[in-house]
């Protein structure tokens, strides 16, 4: 049996020396720390850099972990640094819309809620943090199918499934609504998860533009939406605004 290949393992060791670090590396550090010629790290850096699994400072020279690696679920981003990153936009925005925010990433098909301001009144809440929410019909899962960081069940498998009436549940009329998100930049979810809740969800993005996870917005139907059922164009704003926020801090450029 074939022995592993020098250069590839050459090339895990950049990477994986570049993820643990907390900030960006010049080539004579890569070439120290793995004990490589700095020919041979700056070779291997390049190819990296050519597949865009690393980028490298126009103004430093150094290097960094690329966009790319965010489709082979790395830890280009991790979750406890977007996490970070959010905490006082999550805060300001539930202050401001007074309503519940939850901040979500992909995980095995669903929606992982990794970080949930609570509605800023004195009502019974439940913490949501480490739940699972369908990507179908969540606000904040629309946008991850919607963006393409999050992967849609297969067309073979049965029926996406209805939690209420109003559930998407045609794969046609679903495709079509993650269009509109696209095109809008924010996604709606209204009783379709829950009879009286309503939602609103915008996409954060990372480095390369590439979207990481979504922040939303929840709570009573008849608050987030007006009395003609349509999402409230201030809390639209709102939300909008601190995935901007958010998305600018973890670098990505102003959108």
């Amino acid at each position: 049996m074939a022995g592993p290949v020098q250069s590839i393992e050459r090339a895990a060791a950049i990477l994986r020396l570049l993820a643990g670090g907390p900030r960006r590396l010049g080539l004579g550090e890569v070439a120290a720390s793995l004990g490589l010629a700095k020919g041979t790290a700056h070779g291997i850096l390049r190819t990296l850099q050519h597949v865009d699994f690393v980028e490298q400072d126009a103004a430093t020279g150094k290097y960094q972990l690329g966009a790319a690696l965010l489709h082979l679920g790395t830890s280009y981003l991790d979750v406890n640094e977007l996490r970070s990153r959010s905490l006082n936009w999550a805060d300001a925005l539930a202050a401001r819309s007074g309503e519940a925010v939850r901040l979500g990433t992909p995980l095995e098909g669903s929606v992982l809620i990794v970080h949930h301001v609570f509605r800023p009144d004195d009502t019974f809440q439940t913490l949501d943090v480490g739940a699972l929410l369908p990507l179908h019909a969540s606000s904040l899962g629309k946008v991850l199918l919607a963006f393409g960081t999050a992967t849609p069940e297969p067309s073979d498998q049965p029926g996406l499934e209805a939690y209420t009436r109003h559930t998407l549940v045609d794969r046609e009329q679903l495709a079509r609504a993650l269009g509109e998100v696209r095109e809008l930049g924010w996604a709606a979810e209204i009783q379709e998860m829950s009879m009286g809740e309503a939602g609103l969800a915008a996409p954060i993005r990372g480095h390369g533009g590439l979207v990481v996870g979504a922040i939303g917005l929840s709570g009573p139907v008849e608050r987030i939406c007006d009395s003609h059922g349509d999402p409230r164009p201030s809390l639209i704003t709102l939300i909008r605004e601190a995935a901007r926020a958010i998305s600018r801090d973890l670098g990505a450029a102003r959108w």
